[in-house]
């Protein structure tokens, strides 16, 4: 067996295989409800042999959604349907997992097909939008967000804790933090979105501060034997990345004396312009670092859509688990391709039974 293929426990869950689908916006809800839209998209990339399938990034309040299309989690209408959405992955074989976060400056803005830009102030679909200060993220996105007060931090750290609870009772097996990607909890900790002169701001432990507390809010509702985990941007490729990276060690350590069970390492995206070395898995070696480092289990995506660089970033104990984004949307059945490439010796029963049957009956040679 490939090291792709085989399984991965962490806690009480085991995952079939280390292939997961990461969290990847569909931006097609209606005030954070889902729609028949989602429950065909979901059911079907758990169909196509993944071992983890992670709900898009959801809201945990109606500010912290990215557009007016994003999914959200502050109320039970919420809850319901994407019980369904939790029902449906684990029917196709996977287990069922869900990102939630707040947007924070980035909130308020159109769909990326329809200009990817803040909405504009006065425009009846916006929406007031928070930070940890009074800082533009800039490019398209120049709305200056309001700083935030401490009753607003109790706020959405509650708003975290209690999306939390939701994912629990609608029956998700993987919680995940999303504090990466610019938004609100990468904020707090980015020293280009952070220029606070309270316990919030300043130096590593008071721009930590956020994230620890949400993570210790949402600790205590989360089961102790699911998966807690995070996605977080470890670097920024901005010219200060020896001094980022020390510290997202740093950080990450107290994540996991905090109870997290593994971390999606990532790009912060704290600012529009970085010189980010795209490549395959490029990302790899920081994975490596933050897993040997921190002494915590280890996700990635970013280039990591051929098999062969999949497996080897798996089997080279750089990562445990390897996210394969959009080549799912290209191809939901990618795992399936990926056992033919890798030459597993029975490589339909990656898919469930059903789908398995027929294509071992049939498969010339067998």
């Amino acid at each position: 067996m490939s090291a792709l293929f085989s399984p991965f426990s962490l806690k009480d869950v085991t995952l079939r295989n280390r292939i997961a689908v990461p969290p990847m916006c569909q931006y097609s809800a209606t005030d954070g409800l889902t729609n028949d839209w989602h429950q065909a998209h979901y059911a079907g990339l758990a169909r196509g042999g993944a071992g983890l399938v992670i709900v898009e990034a959801t809201a945990v309040a109606p500010e912290g959604r990215i557009s007016p299309g994003c999914l959200g989690l502050w109320n039970d209408e919420q809850a319901a349907g994407l019980a369904r959405i939790a029902a449906a992955i684990k029917a196709g074989g996977a287990v069922p997992g869900i990102q939630i976060g707040h947007a924070g400056r980035k909130a308020s803005a159109n769909r990326p097909w329809e200009g990817d830009d803040h909405i504009p102030e006065g425009d009846p679909r916006a929406w007031h939008i928070l930070g940890p200060s009074a800082i533009a993220f800039g490019a398209n996105l120049p709305r200056v967000p309001t700083a935030m007060s401490r009753d607003d931090i109790a706020r959405v750290r509650s708003d975290f804790a209690a999306a939390a609870r939701r994912a629990r009772d609608a029956g998700f097996e993987w919680l995940e933090l999303h504090f990466a990607h610019g938004y609100l909890a990468q904020s707090f900790f980015s020293v280009h979105a952070n220029q606070r002169d309270d316990e919030y701001g300043g130096g590593y432990a008071g721009r930590s501060r956020f994230l620890l507390e949400t993570l210790a809010a949402v600790r205590a509702e989360w089961p102790e034997r699911l998966p807690l985990t995070a996605r977080f941007g470890v670097i920024e490729y901005d010219g200060r990345d020896a001094e980022t990276l020390a510290e997202s060690i740093e950080l990450t350590r107290a994540f996991r004396a905090g109870g997290l069970d593994l971390l999606n390492v990532s790009v912060g995206f704290s600012i529009p312009d970085t010189q980010i070395p795209w490549g395959p898995a490029f990302l790899a070696p920081l994975a490596e670092r933050v897993k040997r480092e921190a002494g915590l289990p280890v996700a990635s995506s970013w280039g990591i859509d051929a098999p062969a660089t999949a497996n080897q970033v798996v089997a080279d104990g750089q990562m445990d688990l390897v996210m394969v984004g959009r080549a799912h949307l290209a191809n939901p059945h990618w795992p399936y391709q990926a056992a033919l490439q890798l030459g597993e010796q029975r490589p339909s029963w990656v898919l469930p039974a059903p789908y398995a049957h027929w294509l071992e009956k049939y498969r010339p040679n067998r």
